[in-house]
């Protein structure tokens, strides 16, 4: 497993005034463990990420302070949101002699078949597994390869994992670390309330429109069949004017 040195001095500033600290570049932290009392440091910032990017929180750390050196994993980082920088670390001093718990990250390797056949989709419902082992025995992650994974309902579960013999994994081995399900279908969408309504408004002033052609036809129609009733009218006039 992988091995790292950081150094560390004893802290004298405590509570709200460890922001002043962080202003100088310094991270505040603590060291305690198994009939150990707590005892207040601080760490350099850009050197204590630089180290837990290397070990993580399985990795073992020397932790050097006032001279003396202690084997320690990093077992809380608070975090500022958005900016993920670090506010405050736990450091738990170990004895490299007795087994500690831990929880490992799983990482997912290669490609599931059945993903690349599109016959479903990959879910990973654990991204993490706790195990039991001595310090330096504690590893980095844990692999699961899925390639083989090529039908629905293709799964891999605790109970598959493999490690080390010197690692126990105590999560439930029944638990599913990932599994192929049914790709999800797309339901076509349905238009906006804005453009439905733009539609319906469209409808109505065709509608409109075709009413009003319809009525200027009919006033035109009715006019001519006026005018020629007139126009019949006259004519029978004049005839009987003439008769007489």
């Amino acid at each position: 497993m992988k091995h790292a040195v950081l150094k560390a001095d004893a802290r004298q500033v405590v509570g709200k005034k460890v922001k002043k600290l962080r202003r100088e570049g310094l991270l505040p932290a603590n060291v305690y463990g198994k009939d150990l009392s707590s005892l207040a440091i601080q760490v350099n910032l850009k050197e204590f990420q630089t180290v837990f990017k290397e070990v993580g929180e399985t990795g073992l750390i020397d932790l050097q302070v006032n001279g003396e050196t202690r084997p320690v994993l990093v077992k809380n980082l608070q975090l500022q949101y958005p900016s993920h920088m670090p506010l405050h670390a736990d450091f738990y001093q170990v004895n490299l002699k007795e087994k500690v718990k831990a929880m490992v990250p799983v990482e997912i390797t290669g490609e599931a078949k059945a993903v690349l056949d599109k016959i479903g989709i990959l879910l990973q419902q654990v991204s993490e597994v706790e195990v039991e082992a001595l310090p330096d025995k504690l590893p980095e992650n844990i692999t699961v390869d899925v390639t083989n994974l090529a039908n629905i309902g293709d799964q891999i579960s605790v109970e598959d994992l493999k490690t080390d013999p010197d690692v126990a994994i105590l999560t439930d081995p029944a638990q599913i670390i990932v599994k192929i399900d049914e790709p999800v279908q797309e339901e076509p969408e349905e238009p906006a309330p804005e453009e439905a309504a733009e539609g319906a408004e469209g409808e109505a002033a065709a509608e409109g429109e075709k009413g009003e052609v319809k009525e200027e036809g009919g006033e035109e129609k009715a006019e001519g069949e006026k005018g020629e009733k007139g126009e019949k009218e006259e004519k029978a006039i004049d005839e009987k004017k003439e008769g007489k």
